[in-house]
């Protein structure tokens, strides 16, 4: 039977609070709010937190969806279901429809965060891939006030991430521009599974050219979940078939995925293009 260590439990009713928790409990303790991947690594004993923190009552503080001061700022408590149905989010950016759609079910995404998902750090996690295609800002609070960290530079290696010891991950923000179109691609070997690989897609076009352009890949080794190589050869390209097939080789060339039970490291790759031209090509149809 698989049963946690012993620990201690708070539920936090502020974000304040939250902190105060943190600093008391020190190091070893973690937040948990829809708690599906910290729950089962607890049960394995692969996770022995002391404390676990609970933030689900902080919705008013952390589950907002808002267009603020040219940004959509997505609370770390929104649920996965939240953000697949929010028409604020998903007008402006297709792409959270289309990852949301198959992140794992139904029952997961009711319980699961956004926030939940990026602070667990996993290297084949969609939404990762999501908000580095996006290129969004990570806002962090911790005793000594509040910051900023891009998306880009929040996953550290698998299962690290930026935010330390006492602080905690309150929003995430996506500039909102015109001309914007986004859609995400995945393979999985069954339906709601980890991707095998999967590529985000963001483009902004200006005068009928690429003003910018971002990739976002996972589960393929992808330095911070992204493809800085081929978006740049995109940028003050006509977007077109020709244009999207080379980006994809390039971001398919720079990645480096690992063979595993889900398939060999040449399929991971000949995925990682042919998935990166799709999204770069439906994106493209979307603005």
């Amino acid at each position: 039977m698989q049963v946690p260590a012993t620990f201690e439990y708070e539920r936090a009713d502020s974000v304040t609070h939250a902190l105060e928790l943190l600093e008391r409990y020190g190091p070893e303790a973690r937040v948990v709010a829809g708690g599906h991947s910290l729950i089962p690594m607890m049960k394995l004993r692969l996770a022995q937190p002391e404390a676990l923190i609970d933030i689900n009552g902080l919705a008013a503080e952390l589950g907002r969806i808002a267009v603020e001061g040219g940004e959509l700022a997505i609370g770390a408590l929104v649920r996965h279901a939240e953000l697949l149905e929010s028409t604020t989010a998903t007008d402006l950016f297709p792409i959270f429809r289309d990852a949301e759609r198959v992140i794992a079910d139904p029952i997961v995404r009711n319980r699961g965060t956004v926030g939940g998902s990026l602070c667990q750090g996993d290297p084949s996690e969609d939404l990762s891939a999501v908000f580095a295609a996006l290129r969004a800002t990570a806002v962090i609070q911790g005793p000594g006030g509040t910051r900023t960290v891009p998306v880009r530079r929040f996953h550290e290696g698998p299962y690290e991430t930026a935010v330390g010891p006492g602080e905690l991950l309150i929003q995430l923000r996506v500039p909102v521009a015109p001309g914007t179109g986004s859609a995400y691609e995945k393979v999985e070997r069954r339906v709601g599974d980890w991707p095998v690989a999967a590529a985000g897609a963001v483009l902004r076009v200006e005068d009928g050219v690429i003003a910018q352009a971002g990739i976002g890949l996972t589960a393929v080794g992808a330095a911070h979940f992204c493809a800085p190589e081929a978006e740049e050869h995109l940028a003050g390209r006509p977007p077109g078939a020709e244009a999207f097939a080379a980006a994809a080789m390039i971001a398919a060339e720079h990645c480096a995925p690992s063979a595993d039970q889900r398939g060999p490291a040449d399929y991971k790759r000949h995925l990682a293009a042919e998935l990166t031209r799709r999204a770069l090509a439906t994106a493209a149809g979307r603005i």
